[in-house]
């Protein structure tokens, strides 16, 4: 922090030292002050007009190739919708036939296991509340 503050305040002082040193040459006369641009500046009025053209024909492109996107990606994401729909029926249908045909699946040990403790925890709980009542 002390180092941050050691160079600003060295930096200000550069920079007021330099700033006064013009100044004392600017007083004695030693450098003259001209007011000349010396590069040309196009006529104002011209490249205004120029300016304002070319924004109204990029501005009227970015317009179009923004819609043109726009109706691109809602074209594809509907078609993709209209797949991902179908594939969901098929998945469901095969499922409902899985289901009906009678083949059951063998139910994951870890959730019965933990589906069996539940069940005895519900059934220790409601013998309390019974000898609590009595």
């Amino acid at each position: 922090m002390y180092i941050l503050l050691i160079l600003f305040f060295i930096s200000l002082v550069s920079i007021s030292v330099m700033i006064g040193r013009k100044l004392v040459l600017l007083r004695s006369g030693n450098v003259q002050v001209s007011y000349d641009i010396p590069m040309e500046i196009p006529y104002v009025k011209e490249l205004q007009h120029v300016t304002i053209k070319n924004i109204k024909k990029y501005g009227y492109m970015s317009v179009v190739t923004t819609l043109r996107l726009y109706i691109r990606s809602s074209h594809l994401i509907k078609k993709n919708y209209q797949n991902i729909k179908e594939q969901v029926k098929n998945r469901i249908e095969k499922n409902r036939t899985d289901t009906a045909s009678g083949d059951k699946r063998e139910v994951n040990k870890f959730l019965k296991m933990v589906g069996d403790y539940k069940h005895k925890i519900r059934e220790i709980k409601h013998k309390i509340k019974e000898e609590e009542n009595l």
